[in-house]
């Protein structure tokens, strides 16, 4: 079994989730008393949060390059990003480590594809639902062409992550409109919706909506898991 590189806590909240999913897929896999082998390095968020609030992407390149190369020392076969906003500078980190990056738009761009969808909606904090890193390389890779929320509905998504979820808050009233917001997406055209930050789906699951639901984290999981034991 490879070991697993998790470069995490931003928010530790859905970090625990990648370390509980990881660990039961092995479990499950492999039975008896078989766990995942990973090596996690967990940053600071406040300090990550900060720079992204500022624009400083090259900052916070360095902190993650630095993250990867430790777990690349510490004995990692490969490297994921436990986040989704974060993958915005994965070709950095990439280049700046020997060993694989398993990139979070791929594994959930096969899934698409396997799943024959080729128009999806798209929740994430504001940076990965505006900008291109995710949305791009979706299209570009798999062909997929990718729905956002209108503005008003981008800065609600975006509030909920940063001042409810990832302080580890599940409100129902922002439960509400985020299904309000996946009916939206569905009645544009989607038929999906990527759950893309790693903490959605902590607050929405796919028995309380009809639209298919595409959660970021667990397609991740199943990417590394097959990457590890492979």
């Amino acid at each position: 079994m490879k070991t697993i590189g998790i470069i995490g806590g931003m928010s530790w909240e859905s970090t625990a989730t990648y370390y509980q999913k990881l660990n039961q897929a092995v479990k499950q896999l492999k039975g008896g008393f078989h766990s995942a082998k990973i090596i996690l390095n967990s940053v600071d968020f406040a300090e990550i949060e900060e720079l992204q609030r500022l624009g400083k992407w090259t900052e916070t390149a360095i902190i993650l390059c630095e993250t990867a190369k430790s777990l690349e020392r510490a004995g990692a076969d490969f490297v994921i990003i436990a986040t989704n906003t974060m993958h915005t500078v994965a070709e950095q980190v990439q280049e700046a480590i020997n060993i694989p990056l398993i990139h979070i738009a791929d594994a959930t761009g096969a899934k698409l594809v396997e799943q024959g969808i080729t128009k999806v909606g798209l929740l994430g904090t504001a940076f990965t639902m505006e900008q291109a890193f995710y949305k791009q390389r979706l299209t570009d890779k798999f062909g997929i062409e990718v729905l956002v929320p209108n503005e008003v509905q981008r800065k609600l998504v975006h509030s909920v992550i940063y001042d409810e979820l990832c302080l580890g808050k599940i409100n129902q009233s922002s439960k509400l409109d985020y299904k309000d917001i996946i009916e939206d997406l569905a009645a544009n055209g989607a038929q999906g919706v990527i759950l893309g930050c790693t903490e959605i789906g902590l607050l929405v699951k796919q028995n309380e909506t009809d639209v298919p639901l595409f959660d970021t984290s667990q397609l991740h999981v199943e990417a590394a898991i097959r990457e590890a034991l492979e």
